[in-house]
């Protein structure tokens, strides 16, 4: 994870819909899959289906997996109230939401934990105060941002040394990064390179457009027919995306492959990432994902997509 000692795997499982639409049994096994394919790194957030994914990842932890083998990642930062969601960076927000987090998780402490959005309501050295606190309380191992801009990652991390000294490092920024949203690589990656930080790319399918599955429309079963998730999976239904899929199917045929492994194996071997944080439907889904690791894109193809998705404005979004 950039220049830390942490260490985590290629391919992180991301925990968005657990508790919601993907329920204990499917969790389960996707957790096992992920496990026996040396999959460490598990990502969730105190705002994913209110608690509920923290709460089945406490109930899977030291059953289905030992607690010292994986890497645990949540965000705080983000809630609800009322069923309105609800920005509270400060310093009592922030802890109170690690307690809790830590609470439904049934474990003492986080391996990794981020804020998971700027906010300009709250003093940033307040906010950076709370995650201080945690790294010397025990309660977090290592600490990062997520969905913040190149500048607001340079800020805070010289903010947060100067605050904690030398052993307040910040070691990972998590953004969406993918085939169709590149904005990234305008300011986080160098801002992250500079930084020493790891990159953590949600959405890495693109919200699933990427899989090819949403060509002739959202299948029921898909995010995309999600009453929860269908808005956030259709602003990739445009005509620049639909050109990025078309290439990605098409360089799948020729390997002999699926778009899924073309398009994560694309974004695996960019520089600076650390780890591509893939959600799944179910186990078999996520085994889909996890055959990217077998798969060596050949230099040709890399241009090829590189060309047709080219950098798309707007960058980081809230997840």
């Amino acid at each position: 994870m950039g220049r830390s000692g942490l260490r985590v795997s290629r391919l992180g499982l991301g925990t968005l819909t657990w508790g919601r639409d993907t329920g204990p049994h499917e969790a389960s096994d996707q957790l096992s899959a992920f496990a026996e394919a040396g999959g460490t790194l598990l990502d969730t957030a105190a705002s994913y289906g209110e608690g509920a994914s923290e709460s089945l990842i406490g109930k899977l932890l030291g059953t289905v997996v030992n607690r010292e083998d994986v890497v645990v990642c949540t965000k705080a930062g983000v809630g609800w109230q009322g069923g309105v969601r609800r920005l509270d960076t400060s310093r009592r927000a922030m802890l109170d939401s690690l307690e809790a987090s830590l609470t439904r998780m049934r474990t003492d402490h986080v391996d990794l934990w981020l804020v998971h959005m700027w906010s300009d309501a709250v003093p940033l050295e307040e906010t950076l105060s709370a995650l201080d606190h945690a790294l010397r309380a025990g309660f977090a191992r290592y600490v990062g941002f997520s969905n913040y801009a190149g500048w607001q990652l340079a800020h805070a991390a010289g903010l947060l040394r100067d605050i904690g000294g030398p052993g307040a490092v910040p070691v990972a920024a998590e953004v969406e990064y993918s085939l169709v949203q590149r904005g990234a690589e305008a300011e986080v990656l160098p801002a992250c390179r500079a930084l020493g930080m790891g990159v953590l790319a949600w959405s890495p399918l693109g919200r699933g457009v990427l899989t090819g599955k949403y060509r002739t429309g959202a299948p029921a079963d898909s995010r995309g027919a999600s009453p929860h998730l269908s808005t956030f999976v259709a602003e990739y239904f445009d005509q620049r995306s639909r050109r990025v899929v078309d290439a990605v199917c098409t360089a799948a045929d020729g390997l002999g492959c699926s778009p899924v492994e073309v398009a994560l194996a694309w974004l695996r071997d960019r520089p600076g990432v650390a780890s591509l944080l893939v959600g799944a439907r179910d186990a078999a889904q996520l085994r889909g994902s996890l055959a990217s690791e077998e798969i060596v894109l050949p230099e040709e193809i890399k241009t090829v997509l590189d060309e047709v998705s080219g950098q798309r404005e707007g960058g980081d979004r809230l997840r």
